[in-house]
């Protein structure tokens, strides 16, 4: 018996619902406390958020019109699908409980939605929060997003988060103890990180009781922060090839804990939004392809150096 030398999410989903699901996305309106001065000004430097907005996706229209114009789209190809409402535009906890609950009841009540995808900062999320999102969660389906995005604080304060990495490990402890699924979001080769640093994320990230990783590389978009970061210090950049990003991330794969599920591996921005690097216009889907194609090569999996080699023995894959 083969199969995939790492494990893709969307086997979780199947073992979820029993069929594939995909999530829409929704811009609720909401900010980010580093935008609006409660934590400072500008947001993250890296971030362009339309460099992630589906084409349906604008907080001037209703939630509701947004989730059907999504699905109208999917179902065009996909028309067996199953729907998650997907807060995904900036930091969809931020805001009073009750503003929370009416927004989220709002995309419940499509009668195609199943369930809701959270994406927040872990710094926007206090205990009474997580308490409703545990009662929700015995009624529908919750998964929570979480933006970490570095494990090193001076990494976080460099690029405007706002944050520490200890308040990520407080909110994704909390979330674990209620029974919510979440996904830890990471950024590989933000600067100031070495390559032996951005691999000791793997190892650290795997102490932390999440279920789902998500990775991206990352890309210098146009007219941020960041982009003028990247002109005045470039030597403090890391930015992957395409082919040392592949095996950086199966480096990387064998160090995580061999439970998690990877979501994705790569972000694909804009191609006329993106100063650096120049993938070549590159497919999420085709860099995927050449993960698994070099996981092969190296006759490698996910979790094969994790330290914890009683649970690694539990997962071990069939090659």
């Amino acid at each position: 018996m083969t199969i995939k030398r790492y494990r893709p999410a969307k086997d979780l989903f199947q073992k979820i619902f029993g069929q594939r699901v995909q999530k829409i996305s929704v811009d609720a309106g909401f900010t980010c406390p580093n935008r609006d001065g409660t934590k400072g000004y500008g947001g993250c430097t890296y971030c362009l958020n339309t460099t992630f907005t589906p084409f349906y996706v604008k907080r001037t229209k209703p939630i509701l019109q947004q989730i059907q114009e999504g699905i109208d789209f999917f179902t065009k190809k996909y028309k067996s699908w199953r729907f998650l409402a997907y807060f995904q535009a900036y930091t969809n906890t931020y805001a009073p409980l009750e503003q929370l609950k009416t927004l989220y009841s709002q995309a419940l009540s499509h009668p195609d939605i199943i369930g809701l995808v959270i994406s927040t900062r872990p710094d926007c999320v206090d205990e009474n929060i997580l308490d409703y999102l545990a009662e929700l969660n015995q009624k529908t389906f919750v998964l929570i997003e979480y933006g970490v995005e570095s494990v090193y604080n001076t990494t976080l304060e460099r690029v405007n988060r706002g944050h520490t990495y200890e308040e990520a490990v407080w909110a994704i402890t909390q979330t674990a103890k209620r029974g919510i699924l979440q996904t830890a979001h990471l950024i590989l080769g933000l600067p100031g990180e070495t390559r032996q640093q951005m691999l000791q994320m793997a190892t650290e990230i795997s102490k932390l009781p999440i279920n789902i990783l998500k990775l991206h590389q990352l890309q210098i978009i146009r007219n941020t922060a960041m982009a003028k970061d990247f002109e005045q210090n470039p030597q403090d950049f890391h930015l992957f090839s395409v082919d040392e990003y592949v095996d950086f991330i199966v480096d990387f794969l064998e160090l995580l804990r061999p439970d998690l599920y990877i979501d994705r591996f790569t972000n694909e921005a804009p191609k006329h939004l993106v100063l650096a690097p120049d993938w070549g216009g590159l497919k999420n889907f085709e860099v995927v392809h050449k993960i698994e194609k070099r996981l092969e090569q190296r006759k490698t999996w996910q979790g094969r150096r994790f330290l914890n080699n009683q649970l690694a023995s539990q997962y071990r894959f069939v090659i």
